[in-house]
């Protein structure tokens, strides 16, 4: 056997460890690459990251590999970085997964590799989104147009607040104080049109608001991210004192688990279908749709309860539906009425009904029921 084989082989074995098995940076299984100056193994996506943190980085199976090099990745390894590089990372820090965007895995990287925010070191000036307060610029879309303006944000973990004022002049006081208790953000590059585009989603009023910003800087942006994460775990904390980390941190901020354009009738179903662009959010089982996809304010929800309560979702829709250009219809049932939709394509079609069945079922925990009698009070 060659040099080569051997080493490859080698290697090839430590990967099959249960601790090198997934990429050291957002687990993607069976990664193939390695940083043989971190002794770290990383997925094809992750390895360009390392590359431009200029971190030596090699394929397993198509690069040669020297003796010592394998003898470095032999004792360090996935866990042995973590163990050194992820020592202290804040509970409500995200880590990113792989079919997370870029700017997400990027910045988690160079958190970790780089910046070395992780290692339990204590920092000078302190990490901004470890301090319970964070203000600045960003690009923020108008309400009624689609211009990003830079507007001046303030966030405040004691009072629970995320403040934005219209113009950088404060004097006139803020255009929005947003609570904490029901706000969301996430990721949004490709509908928001940019890289490091992020949505921000809140209640007002018992309606659902959209901001949607973003910041040149990809630094800049998952602190943004992050420092509303901290400031919402901490409000759970309050909310909820008895939670355990376990249960709280997936409630922090989430993914949608399903968005995307459908035709919408009316209740008379008589009506002609309309293109509305729908957010499932899981956590609340509410089903929004907008006018378009980047809305400032939902039209409508619909709550998706459980079987038992008189909610379903079936494949097509009743052969008197007329008006409508798309062909692949989704049903929805509630206790209330009946609700037609019309994907453009039998892909999109099977995964609207997967994740509505997915929410359906789910059991409903006891503030799903508020959550249903706020809707039903709202029409």
């Amino acid at each position: 056997m060659s040099n080569h084989d051997r080493n490859k082989k080698a290697l090839l074995e430590l990967l099959k460890r249960p601790v090198n098995s997934h990429c050291a940076d957002c687990r993607a299984p069976d990664p193939e690459w390695a940083s043989y100056k971190l002794g770290v193994f990383v997925c094809l996506n992750c390895s360009g990251i390392h590359r431009s943190l200029y971190s030596r980085v090699k394929s397993i199976k198509l690069d040669f590999w020297e003796d010592e090099l394998v003898e470095f990745m032999k004792s360090n390894g996935n866990a042995s970085a973590r163990a050194l590089y992820e020592k202290a990372v804040p509970v409500y820090y995200y880590r990113p997964q792989e079919n997370d965007c870029a700017v997400l895995r990027d910045q988690w990287i160079r958190a970790k590799y780089e910046r070395m925010e992780f290692k339990g070191e204590t920092k000078y000036p302190p990490i901004s989104y470890t301090t319970g307060f964070y203000e600045g610029l960003l690009w923020k879309k108008g309400k009624e147009n689609s211009q990003f303006l830079k507007r001046k944000f303030v966030l405040s973990e004691r009072e629970f607040t995320l403040t934005y004022y219209n113009k950088e002049n404060e004097s006139k006081g803020p255009k929005a104080v947003i609570s904490i208790k029901d706000l969301n953000t996430t990721f949004q590059p490709e509908k928001i049109g940019h890289p490091h585009g992020l949505q921000i989603t809140y209640q007002e009023d018992n309606h659902t608001r959209n901001l949607y910003v973003y910041h040149e800087s990809p630094e800049e942006i998952v602190t943004w991210f992050n420092a509303i994460r901290a400031a919402r775990y901490a409000y759970l904390k309050t909310a909820y004192p008895t939670g355990s980390d376990e249960e709280l941190v997936p409630k922090i901020t989430r993914n949608y688990l399903k968005e995307g354009y459908m035709e919408k009738t009316g209740p008379l179903q008589k009506e002609s279908f309309k293109r509305r662009w729908f957010i499932l959010d899981s956590q609340n089982r509410k089903l929004l749709y907008f006018k378009g996809q980047l809305d400032a304010e939902e039209l409508g929800v619909i709550f998706i309860g459980t079987e038992s309560k008189g909610y379903s979702v079936k494949e097509g829709v009743p052969k008197h539906a007329r008006g409508n250009k798309w062909k692949c219809g989704v049903t929805v049932e509630t206790p209330q009425r009946q609700f037609l939709f019309m994907c453009e394509q039998e892909r999109e079609q099977r995964e609207w009904l997967d994740a509505l069945r997915q929410v359906l079922s789910r059991p409903m925990a006891p503030q799903d029921y508020t959550i249903e009698a706020n809707i039903k009070y709202k029409r």
